[in-house]
């Protein structure tokens, strides 16, 4: 990527010094998980729909884009400049969209890893050939733990040594069956789910630790005979559902980059407006709150226009963090947001460690790497181990940061040399952060002074 998407002024060169205030209100670009599921849960439905979602980052519109490829999309953009509006036309059970040319289509995710999973759980259950690519990041993300349960109940699914491209040779011929998933993955269960709906009977995935629940507040939302009960999704199949218009709420994980920086920071208060609060999506304000944040939550709860709850979030600084011990069920509350909450780490006082992380290794970058060699950089003390790390704080200097083209290494530390947890930073691909958040570094002018 050569160009900062959506920013402008002294930032757009990645370059970030210290701020003297982050004071200002924020409406975030939409949640991409719940996006996602939006888009792909229309165009399997019955009927017609639009999906509405603010400022969309690369990820988002690369589903949109592979839907419009499988002809489930009539337009993409509708609507002011600040929101795009997807409109889409669904196959349901007949399968009149997600329907494969007889030659097999080449599906590009882009980045986007939770469109290539639940994608490949989407065309499992349904008539035709697909193969999904995407770039050399996503290409290096692991798919048979997507591929080998899909497999187990009939799926035909062909990856590369693991990997994409995956191929997906559609069948109606699915088997309803008891999964007990070895990793807890919000994205296997989605793709799980997807495909019993085309199976016979009932289908039982159980997982070994939390995970969202954004498929299943969908699904049901949408008439499907889903439901979640603790660690437990159950379906029943063959089953088909109606679509509905959607507005996407804003995305918490955008959220925690300036829920970090305004906690950090000694002279913030940032009031972020209808944002998504699932419970499975708020640990950062959990976990920060812990270390000593002040953090006040407004909810408004589900609403006619979205299954998710939605509300606002305000956070002040000025108050000193402590350290904290991550571990268990809670890492996977908070896995996106571990890169910004080891900004925190090196701001509190005394040492903080993460344990049981080791799937940070597997996402758009070694997270874990990645967020140990550049608070080293930054002057902060860390030690990298294969599940997690040590943080202490340190003195801070100016530093190169290597982000391996990940979205959420740009951002991460871009709030720490705006609250002086770093020196001056350099980011060598600020444009990555256009991934999730389009509008990263316009957020960030607005509310540093």
């Amino acid at each position: 990527m050569s160009d900062v998407v959506g920013a402008t002024g002294v930032y757009a060169s990645g370059i970030v010094a210290a701020a003297d205030s982050l004071v200002g209100g924020l409406r975030l670009p939409a949640d991409k998980s719940v996006a996602h599921r939006a888009l792909l849960f229309n165009a399997m439905a019955e009927g017609e729909a639009e999906v509405t979602v603010a400022r969309p980052g690369e990820d988002v519109l690369s589903m949109a884009h592979v839907l419009q490829r499988l002809g489930a999309v009539e337009s993409i953009g509708e609507g002011p400049a600040e929101f795009t509006r997807v409109r889409l036309r669904g196959g349901g059970t007949r399968a009149a969209a997600l329907l494969p040319g007889a030659g097999g289509e080449t599906l590009d995710c882009g980045n986007a890893g939770t469109a290539m999973r639940l994608l490949i759980g989407a065309l499992a259950g349904r008539p035709g050939v697909a193969t999904l690519v995407g770039d050399a990041s996503l290409t290096a993300r692991p798919m048979e733990r997507v591929a080998a349960p899909l497999r187990s109940v009939g799926a035909d699914i062909v990856t590369e040594e693991g990997h994409a491209p995956v191929m997906v040779r559609g069948s109606r011929k699915l088997r309803a069956i008891e999964h007990r998933l070895s990793v807890a993955s919000a994205q296997v269960i989605g793709a799980l789910a997807l495909a019993g709906l085309a199976a016979q009977g009932t289908t039982v995935i159980t997982s070994p630790g939390p995970t969202r629940d954004h498929t299943e507040r969908m699904l049901a939302w949408l008439g499907a005979p889903v439901r979640r009960e603790g660690y437990v999704t159950t379906v029943e199949g063959p089953a088909g559902f109606r679509a509905r218009t959607i507005d996407v709420p804003g995305d918490i994980s955008g959220a925690a980059a300036w829920l970090v920086a305004g906690a950090l920071h000694p002279d913030a208060h940032i009031v972020i407006e209808e944002v998504g609060l699932n419970p499975s999506r708020t640990g950062i304000i959990d976990v920060l709150r812990e270390m000593g944040a002040d953090i006040k939550v407004a909810s408004d709860g589900p609403t006619e226009w979205c299954p998710e709850p939605v509300g606002t979030i305000i956070v002040s600084g000025g108050r000193p963090l402590r350290a904290i011990d991550l571990s268990g069920d809670r890492v996977a509350d908070v896995i996106d947001e571990l890169p910004l909450i080891a900004m925190a780490m090196a701001a509190a006082e005394g040492t903080s460690t993460l344990s049981g992380a080791r799937e940070l290794r597997v996402k758009e970058s070694d997270r874990i790497s990645r967020v140990v060699e550049g608070l080293q950089a930054v002057g902060a003390h860390a030690e990298e181990r294969e599940d997690g790390w040590i943080i202490s704080r340190g003195t801070p200097r100016d530093a190169a940061i290597r982000t391996d083209g990940d979205h959420r290494i740009a951002m991460s530390f871009a709030v720490a040399a705006l609250t002086g947890v770093a020196g001056t930073v350099e980011i060598d691909d600020p444009a990555s952060a256009a991934v999730s958040y389009p509008t990263f570094w316009t957020d960030l002018e607005h509310l540093a002074t």
